[in-house]
């Protein structure tokens, strides 16, 4: 249970369509509200949205505390049973951003019913934070500004992380990292050139393991880390949509969920 309210205009956010639904999967540190402008983008063209908003996020850093990555990927569970079950969707596909797409590949390799995945610059492997593996996980981290190009853009994050938090972020990308070759299901991965974060290369080793039928890459030239909120975001939002629909018009659409 979370002790502190949620941040206004951090909520979990719903928006109704057709019988394609597509779940928003934030960030590390990040809330649904990084997804809305794809979110909103995405149900103009029809589509159902559903952004969840993952334990300890959007409330107070310390609600980090008590949050694990497996509470996070409930959270995913949740969101996609809504869509499924509540809404009918016929088909679910997954949108994920760094540690939202990570999730969204665990996520996959749980449910095979997940129609086909959009990962936003996917943490798999980030070097930098290895050192954090170590560390007390009372210890609190401070953090730097957003990794965002547009300097008018603004994302709603913590200031400080608890170090357990990073422990958690740190076992599900091994985990995922290790049973990546299992994923199947169509993918589409936007990697931003220049990524103060999560590095580049970590989309090129996911798209070589995957076993998928269908994968793509879109380079984002204009972009950093949080590409959602940056400079290409048109561009992610117009692709996503050809993507699914491009999925969904195929007849042999159960075949390139299913086999590889």
């Amino acid at each position: 249970m979370e002790e502190y309210q949620v941040i206004p205009n951090a909520e979990e956010f719903f928006l109704k369509g057709n019988d394609t639904g597509i779940l928003l999967s934030h960030g590390f540190l990040g809330t649904p509200q990084s997804l809305r402008f794809l979110g909103e983008a995405l149900n103009r063209e029809g589509f159902t949205v559903y952004a969840t908003r993952l334990k300890g996020h959007g409330t107070n850093c310390l609600d980090l505390r008590n949050a694990s990555h497996n509470d996070w990927l409930k959270d995913l569970k949740r969101g996609f049973s809504y869509l499924k079950d509540k809404e009918n969707c016929k088909r679910v596909f997954v949108l994920g951003q760094s540690m939202g797409g990570t999730l969204a590949l665990r996520l996959a390799l749980e449910e095979p019913d997940v129609s086909g995945l959009i990962l936003l610059n996917t943490a798999i492997d980030i070097p930098d934070m290895a050192n954090l593996k170590e560390q007390d996980k009372t210890i609190m981290v401070k953090e730097k500004d957003p990794d965002i190009k547009n300097k008018a853009a603004m994302e709603i994050t913590y200031e400080e992380t608890p170090t357990h938090a990073y422990h958690q972020l740190l076992e599900v990308m091994e985990l995922v990292r290790n049973k990546v070759n299992q994923i199947t299901c169509p993918v589409l991965c936007f990697q931003s050139t220049v990524d103060n974060v999560v590095p580049p290369e970590n989309t090129d080793f996911l798209l070589g393991e995957i076993r998928s039928v269908i994968k793509k890459k879109i380079k984002l030239y204009d972009s950093y880390h949080v590409a959602s909120l940056d400079n290409d975001k048109e561009i992610i939002a117009a692709e996503s949509g050809d993507f699914i629909e491009e999925i969904v018009s195929e007849k042999d659409f159960d075949s390139y969920i299913h086999e590889a």
